[in-house]
C-alpha cells in the first residue's frame, strides 16, 4: 500500500466525517492504493462510529496526549507514505494529494506552511498567529538550521520508514517539534509547501493550552539543542565576568555620575563561575551524547570525547588553585604588615575576590572533571 492519511481523533464527532469524506474524494480522483487511519485517544462521542461508517481504520491508544496517538498511528499505519493532518476541519484533506508527489519524489518530511498559504480570518488565535508559532518556529530554525517557516503546522507528510528510524518518543503537542528536529539531525530530507488553514468546525475548546504546550515546544527545542541551552549562554556570562574583573581589578571604574567597585567586581565573579559551570554541563551533556550515540545539535566539539583526559583536567585545576593560593598569601601577608589591624576594604576586596573565584574555580575544574570522566565509564 502506498497510502496512509492518518488522522488524530479526540471528540471529533462534529467534523471527523467532513475530514474523511475529503480525503476519500482526493483518493479516488487520483486513484491513490490508500487507507484512512483513524487513531483514536479516548473519545466518549460517536467518532469512532462515525469513523467505522465511512470505511476508515480505527485504532484505540490509551496513552493521552497527541503525540501518542500519532505515534501509535505511525507504528500501525501500512502505507509506505503518511499523511497526517487533524480532523477538526482545519486543514482541506482535498489538497494532500500535492504532499503525495513531493514524498514520491523522494522528500523524507514536507510540511504544509499556513503562513504561505493563508490563514482564515478566526482561524488561529492572536497569540499563536503573531507571537508563539513565528518566535518557536525562528528558534528553530536558528538552533537547527533547517528552513521551515512553520514547525507546528499539523499538516504534514513523510515516509513512514523514516519516522520509524528516528524513534519519535514525544507524548505531547512537542510532537510537532521532535518530527522536524530529530529529521533535521539526521539528515533527512525536508521540504514545504504552501496550505491553507480554515476556522475549524469543532463546538468544543480546543486541546491545545496555549501557555503549557508552547513551554513544552520550547524545553524540547532547548534541550535537543544543548549548545544554546548552555554553552553560548555560558560564554556570554563568562566572558562579561572576565572583562569586567579585569576592568575593575586596578580601581574603581567612573561612568558619569556612576560609580563601579569592588561590589560590582564581586558579580562580576559570580559570572564567571556561573557561565563556566554552564560551559562544563554543555561538555557532560556532549560526553552523554557521544556514548549514547544520540544526535543533538552541537557546534562540533565531539572531539571534546576524544581529546580529553582527566589527568590534564587535573593539572589545570591545580594550577588555576595555585593562582588562588598565591593571591590569597599575598592578602595575609598585607594584613601581616599591618599588624592584623584595619584594611582599606576596596583594596583587599581586588586581592581576595579573584582569590577566592579562582579558588572555586579550580575545585569546579578539578571535580567537573571526575564527573567527566564517570560519564565516559564503559559498563
Amino acid at each position: 500500500m502506498e497510502l496512509t492519511i492518518l488522522m488524530p481523533c479526540l471528540n471529533e464527532e462534529a467534523t471527523l466525517g467532513t475530514c474523511i469524506m475529503k480525503a476519500l474524494n482526493t483518493i479516488k480522483i487520483n486513484n491513490l492504493d490508500a487507507e484512512i487511519l483513524v487513531s483514536d485517544n479516548g473519545s466518549t462521542d460517536n467518532s469512532i462510529k462515525i469513523a467505522e461508517q465511512l470505511g476508515a481504520r480505527v485504532i484505540s491508544v490509551e496513552e493521552k496526549g497527541y503525540g501518542s496517538a500519532l505515534r501509535s498511528g505511525i507504528e500501525n499505519a501500512r502505507g509506505k507514505f503518511i499523511i497526517m493532518a487533524d480532523s477538526d476541519d482545519s486543514y482541506d484533506f482535498n489538497d494532500f494529494y500535492k504532499f503525495v508527489l513531493k514524498l514520491r519524489e523522494g522528500d523524507d518530511l514536507v510540511m504544509g506552511n499556513r503562513f504561505l498559504g493563508g490563514i482564515e480570518k478566526n482561524a488561529m488565535p492572536f497569540l499563536h498567529k503573531y507571537l508563539g508559532n513565528p518566535v518557536l518556529s525562528t528558534i528553530g530554525k536558528v538552533f537547527f538550521k533547517v528552513k521551515i517557516g512553520d514547525f507546528h503546522c499539523g499538516f504534514r507528510g513523510f515516509n513512514r520508514q523514516s519516522m520509524l528510524d528516528i524513534q519519535l518518543s514525544t507524548t505531547g503537542m512537542e510532537f510537532a517539534s521532535e518530527m522536524v528536529v530529530k529529521s533535521s539531525l539526521n539528515n533527512h530530507k525536508i521540504s514545504e509547501i504552501s496550505i491553507k488553514l480554515y476556522q475549524d468546525g469543532r463546538s468544543r475548546s480546543p486541546h491545545l493550552q496555549t501557555w503549557n504546550d508552547g513551554w513544552r515546544h520550547l524545553r524540547f527545542l532547548l534541550l535537543y539543542c544543548p549548545a544554546w541551552l548552555f554553552l553560548y549562554p555560558g560564554i556570554f556570562f563568562s566572558t562579561v565576568g572576565m572583562v569586567v574583573s579585569i576592568i575593575l581589578l586596578p580601581q574603581p571604574f567612573h561612568l558619569g555620575f556612576i560609580t563601579f567597585d569592588v561590589h560590582t567586581m564581586l558579580y562580576s565573579s559570580f559570572l564567571i563561575l556561573t557561565g563556566f559551570q554552564m560551559i562544563s554541563f554543555y561538555c557532560f551533556s556532549t560526553i552523554y551524547a557521544n556514548r549514547k550515540q544520540q544526535k543533538y545539535a552541537s557546534p562540533g566539539i565531539f572531539g571534546l570525547y576524544t581529546s580529553y583526559s582527566l589527568e590534564r583536567a587535573l593539572i589545570v585545576g591545580v594550577v588555576i588553585i595555585g593562582f588562588g593560593i598565591i593571591l590569597s598569601i599575598y592578602a595575609i601577608s598585607q594584613w601581616t604588615d599591618r599588624s592584623f589591624g584595619d584594611l582599606s576594604p576596596s583594596r583587599m576586596l581586588r586581592i581576595i575576590i579573584p582569590s577566592i573565584t579562582l579558588l572555586m574555580l579550580g575545585i569546579q575544574v578539578i571535580f567537573n572533571s571526575f564527573f567527566a570522566s564517570m560519564l565516559r565509564i564503559n559498563r
